[in-house]
């Protein structure tokens, strides 16, 4: 069985507070530029902060959420993802909304690592589960955290279900982006801890989106 087929039968915890019977989700892009989101915005972070903000309550939303699979240009504002061959493509799901956002475990599993990833426009403060069921192991990672997420981890500690696990950065803490969380979900680890790309070049996307599948499947409002 595929992991999608496994997922799609194991009951899921919200990753936040949202109740889609109150609450309104807007979709959010950053695959198109124009004149409203321009690098004049996107290069400062604190304007950009706003704008995000700004989208997320003039439409009544509790959260942002969108990017998977989605080619990106405002990733051009880090030197981190840039190269002969820029990395542009997304490879996790967005939730925008405000800092101090608790974070819950979709599912069981035990923390794999945790690092503070402090280049300008890295994940800033992540960690990544490990997650077994049905006999397929697979990890999720949780980027763009407040530093205290971190504290009192280990390797190894064991999660529960539904459990606080971490709160949205801000973003003088976050790797430098509108407070949000990067949730992305992974096959194989190989050698990272605390990390994994969430972005790549265009050239690559086959490989790690079969590697990264849409993190939609462990998402549940």
């Amino acid at each position: 069985m595929t992991l999608a087929d496994v997922l799609s039968k194991v009951k899921k915890a919200p990753i936040v507070d949202f109740d889609p019977k109150k609450d309104r989700m807007l979709t959010v892009h950053f695959d198109l530029l124009g004149q409203e989101l321009s690098e004049d915005v996107f290069s400062d972070t604190a304007t950009f902060s706003k704008w995000v903000e700004a989208k997320r309550v003039n439409a009544g939303a509790k959260f942002g959420m969108g990017g998977y699979d989605e080619y990106r240009e405002i990733y051009s504002r880090s030197e981190h993802f840039n190269g002969t061959e820029p990395r542009r493509l997304h490879l996790g799901v967005d939730i925008w909304g405000p800092a101090g956002t608790a974070i819950y475990a979709p599912l069981g599993g035990a923390v794999h690592s945790f690092k503070n990833n402090d280049n300008f426009g890295d994940y800033g403060p992540a960690i990544v589960l490990k997650h077994e069921v049905d006999g397929l192991i697979f990890h999720s990672l949780y980027g763009h955290l407040s530093v205290s997420s971190l504290e009192g981890l280990e390797v190894g500690q064991l999660v529960e279900k539904g459990q606080r696990i971490a709160t949205f950065g801000n973003y003088d803490e976050n790797g430098g982006w509108p407070p949000h969380l990067h949730f992305q979900l992974i096959k194989e680890m190989g050698d990272y801890n605390g990390d994994y790309p969430g972005v790549c070049k265009l050239s690559e996307r086959g490989v790690y989106l079969t590697n990264c599948p849409d993190p939609a499947l462990l998402i549940e409002f």
